[in-house]
């Protein structure tokens, strides 16, 4: 779940590899190339990684974790309309 969900977190979010992994404190010589890997499953981040990473793109952690599709997109619904 996480690749696919990463990706398309980070592009709805209008934010490059590198932008995203900057933003999310990754050293700017690396954020590239570890966030490609993350998208692409090669590596998986850990929980404290995928924390940040949902802070920048404005997901609930458990966005990237959820195995059912559905839920997934009602958790991110109800978490972006929280207020």
């Amino acid at each position: 779940m996480i690749p696919l969900r990463l990706k398309t977190a980070r592009q709805q979010a209008g934010l490059t590899q590198e932008k995203l992994g900057v933003l999310a404190g990754i050293d700017e010589s690396t954020a590239r190339s570890r966030i490609s890997q993350y998208e692409s499953g090669t590596y998986t981040p850990s929980f404290t990684m995928m924390c940040a990473l949902a802070q920048v793109l404005n997901v609930p952690e458990c966005y990237f974790y959820i195995l059912d599709d559905g839920f997934a997109k009602k958790v991110l619904q109800l978490y972006r309309t929280k207020g």
